[in-house]
């Protein structure tokens, strides 16, 4: 049995995930969280008193980090007591603290890919790049980490999980969609940190074909759907995590990702795109300066925690999976619908921030109660997605399945 938990960063699913280890800290114990930004950890945790969310009493603290400082991070673990870490850091530190992790001897959970800041839209699949590389040497000291366990990677993992062990006999394709049809009121915002955002759009659109990687250009490719109540939606065939392990563990030919954009953020992105703002390169400004374009246009852009007491809409994301059952062919729509004002009067974050953070909390309390507590490196998919989906229903991110039976919940 592990408990006490360190969240590293301190942003919008941040302060998610602190609410929903604060509603199970009689299982998760104490409650750290550190950043490079001391004072949003304090803003964070006095929003945990301010909500009254702590089921029992318990200790909360926040500390000073600079993530990429492993034995800083080692440091931390130990002088916290933490035997679960949650990264909902930049994507930039996953490995600095995975490493720390390793070191010491305790759980690590993330919700997005590493990513190196130098390179963008490296050589599939991703995981292969980096956390994979260190897939022996977590079995060989018995750590656990579990990787994308946000909502889309990681909730959507365990749906095509499910599909494949409940629903089907034979599995042709998975399409993930994820529509946000909410709004933020603001000209132009993302939803999470802008640099990481940006930088899965400015390079190729890898996706799973045909048992092997097709590369198409951002925005080239579309479908409309139907969906439960954000009604008809175009999504465009996009670069994302889940299909750099979903095409590798599940014996499925055609795994591809689609995420909604309206024409505004379309149209913002093109120009950004082509005069060269969302370039991860520095270039020299007439004054001799060095900087980073990319980074620039997030420092001008809304924080995205900053969106949430005006946001509005639901979400909608699942996988639509085809096969066949029985002989015949057969297709489900496994799907959560989550609301903006709904998550910011539970817990002080915007929808987008409220599907990434439950989930790596529910994975936690697998962890803490031993169900995935599995000594080893793994993606979600490889894990039994039923304790994990029944913990979600009863959290805030409830399940429903689609199929020719009509739509219902779907219960663990």
């Amino acid at each position: 049995m592990k408990k006490n938990v360190l969240i590293i960063g301190a942003g919008g699913v941040a302060q998610v995930v602190a609410h929903k280890c604060a509603q199970h800290n009689d299982i998760l114990g104490d409650i750290a969280i550190a950043s490079r930004n001391v004072a949003k950890c304090e803003q964070i945790l006095a929003s945990v008193k301010q909500k009254n969310s702590l089921k029992v009493p318990g200790k909360l603290s926040a500390f000073t980090l600079n993530a990429l400082d492993v034995e800083a991070t080692k440091a931390l673990i130990r002088e916290t007591d933490s035997q679960i870490v949650i990264n909902v850091g930049s994507a930039f530190i996953n490995m600095s603290v995975l490493s720390a992790c390793i070191d010491t001897g305790v759980a690590y959970l993330d919700t997005a890919i590493h990513e190196d800041p130098d390179k963008i839209c490296e050589t599939p699949p991703w995981y292969n790049n980096y956390e994979w590389k260190r897939r022996e040497l977590c079995k060989e000291k018995g750590v656990t980490a579990i990787l994308g366990v946000g909502f889309d990677p990681g909730v959507v993992n365990a749906y095509a999980a499910l599909a494949v062990s409940e629903y089907f006999d034979s599995i042709d394709s998975i399409d993930i969609l994820d529509v946000n049809a909410g709004s933020h009121g603001r000209y132009f915002a993302t939803n999470f940190d802008p640099e990481i955002n940006f930088r899965e759009f400015t390079g190729q659109v890898w996706s799973w074909q045909n048992s092997q990687w097709t590369s198409n250009k951002m925005f080239e490719v579309k479908r409309t759907d139907d969906l439960p109540v954000v009604g008809e939606q175009t999504t465009y065939m996009t670069g994302h995590d889940e299909v750099h392990s979903l095409s590798q563990n599940l014996n499925v030919p055609n795994v591809r990702f689609w995420m909604g954009f309206g024409e505004h953020y379309i149209n913002v992105f093109t120009v950004l795109n082509n005069l060269g703002l969302l370039s991860e390169q520095p270039v020299i400004t007439a004054e001799g300066q060095e900087v980073v374009p990319l980074k620039v246009v997030k420092a001008v852009l809304p924080d995205p925690s900053s969106l949430a007491p005006g946001y509005a809409g639901k979400t909608c994301i699942g996988d639509v999976v085809k096969g066949k059952k029985d002989g015949k062919d057969k297709e489900v729509f496994i799907y959560n619908v989550a609301d903006h004002k709904d998550a910011y009067n539970e817990v002080g974050s915007q929808g987008i921030s409220y599907t990434a953070g439950v989930p790596p909390v529910a994975a936690a309390l697998l962890i803490a109660r031993g169900d995935w507590d599995v000594g080893s490196m793994v993606n979600v998919e490889q894990l039994p997605p039923q304790p994990f989906l029944g913990l979600l229903n009863e959290m805030g991110l409830p399940s429903r399945i689609r199929d020719e039976q009509g739509d219902r919940p779907l219960v663990f």
